[in-house]
């Protein structure tokens, strides 16, 4: 399946991408809003700008995706690999990152308010900038991130492991 024929098939009124090879197609300030793309394989699509409000990418491949301002607000990304993807300025408010593999992904300029990342790794991550106020972090993996500039007011990171991340006030954690 490519890009236009998602697109076609979204249109029409399906939701149902369940396993889809969509690796390396471009959906730029596509609408997609509720798509179901359990274990779709995104692996660097192009969905820049683009409304995945409310889509299960749980368990999806959008390992070096680019989904920079992209809207994915209450989505459910749970166990997702996201490893080197690009979610600058991304809207992802009360999203579902449970487990999820964020490895040298990122996130510069993000809103996670409210975000769900227990368990996710996050090792190397850049967090800078990021909006991580009501995040649920507990025992994330957040070992060499940036969380320069961050705002991580009211985050909980019990458990997490922040051996080596700068911390939002720029000190290193040792």
């Amino acid at each position: 399946m490519d890009a236009d024929e998602l697109l076609k098939r979204y249109a029409a009124g399906d939701r149902d991408f369940t396993r889809a090879d969509l690796s390396g197609e471009t959906f730029v300030n596509a609408r997609l809003s509720g798509a179901n793309l359990i274990r779709a394989n995104l692996h660097q699509a192009d969905f820049r700008s683009a409304n995945l409000s409310g889509t299960f990418l749980v368990i999806a491949n959008l390992s070096e995706t680019n989904l920079s301002n992209a809207n994915l607000l209450v989505a459910n990304l749970s166990g997702a690999n996201l490893t080197g993807a690009n979610l600058t300025g991304a809207k992802l408010v009360e999203v579902n990152l449970c487990g999820a593999n964020l490895t040298n992904a990122d996130l510069s300029g993000a809103d996670l308010t409210g975000a769900i990342l227990s368990g996710a790794i996050l090792r190397s991550a850049k967090l800078n900038q990021t909006n991580l106020s009501g995040a649920n972090l507990y025992g994330a993996d957040l070992s060499g991130a940036d969380l320069s500039g961050a705002n991580v007011r009211g985050a909980n990171v019990r458990g997490a492991d922040l051996q080596g991340t700068k911390m939002a006030d720029g000190t290193i954690h040792a």
